[in-house]
């Protein structure tokens, strides 16, 4: 009965390791065993060979093709347009002066100079101060909203939903510049002046005829409200409303005045 062969023996001489599991060099196509599998372990011939011709055969390189350029790449830089080979400094359509570069269509330069214009004219025209101030200033009192909001006095119990908050400047002759507080929206102005006046500390003699009297102002017209006129229908206003978080002002006014002088000598960014 012939014997069965099961593995291969180490082709290194000092070894001849049967193994049963034998590994074949991918370079010389010797058998080895695990110990000697690596090409080191096993000096493999093809390796030294390899390496030679790798490192004396000089690579290609690759000749810039723009116009006077002498310079040349190991490896080649192709233009996915013109399909050839440029060196790293001419690499691009723009820097090669590329053939398939495209242009702008004239009609889009047109379109392109037509906005330019748009942009300037935009640029020159006189800021509308009506719609803008408006909105600039509703956006600045919903942010002052939530500071007020944090920090103003006012009658503790009052709903929540009829709370109007207002920065109030106060009158010159206050020693406080301004002070945060709440009103009821149903409150009228002259409700609303009384009751600043006590929370501030304010002599209110609007029940005597000859005295000057507090009046609600407001902080861009400088105008004196009715002391009829509802809060609310002030928050309202069509042409110059209040804004709730906004500012308004109170000051000592003659009998016969409207209105402030100068509203900036309360509000100096007015």
């Amino acid at each position: 009965m012939a014997e069965l062969e099961i593995g291969k023996q180490c082709d290194i001489e000092s070894c001849k390791q049967i193994d049963f599991l034998p590994f074949v060099c991918s370079s010389c196509s010797g058998v080895f065993c695990v110990e000697h599998r690596a090409r080191d372990s096993h000096c493999c011939p093809e390796v030294p060979v390899k390496r030679e011709i790798s490192g004396s055969g000089g690579g290609k390189s690759h000749p810039c093709n723009f116009e006077d350029c002498k310079a040349r790449e190991l490896l080649p830089v192709i233009c996915p347009h013109c399909e050839k080979h440029f060196c790293l400094g001419h690499r691009h359509q723009d820097d090669h002066k590329c053939e398939k570069l495209e242009t702008p269509k004239p009609r889009m330069a047109a379109t392109q100079e037509l906005v330019q214009k748009i942009v300037e004219s935009k640029k020159n025209a006189p800021a509308s101060k009506g719609r803008k101030g408006a909105k600039n200033a509703a956006t600045a009192a919903k942010v002052a909203l939530m500071k007020l909001k944090l920090h103003a006095s006012g009658d503790k119990g009052l709903p929540q939903t009829e709370r109007t908050y207002f920065q109030l400047y106060l009158p010159k002759e206050a020693e406080d510049l301004s002070l945060p507080m709440f009103f009821s929206s149903k409150w009228s102005a002259g409700k609303v002046v009384d009751f600043a006046a006590s929370q501030a500390g304010l002599k209110n003699n609007n029940n005597v005829l000859t005295a000057k009297k507090l009046r609600l102002c407001h902080p861009e017209t400088g105008e004196a409200f009715k002391m009829d006129a509802s809060l609310q229908s002030l928050l309202s206003h069509a042409e110059h409303p209040l804004h709730n978080g906004g500012n308004v002002i109170l000051e000592y006014l003659d009998n016969e005045s409207s209105r402030l002088d100068d509203i900036t000598a309360y509000i100096p960014s007015v």
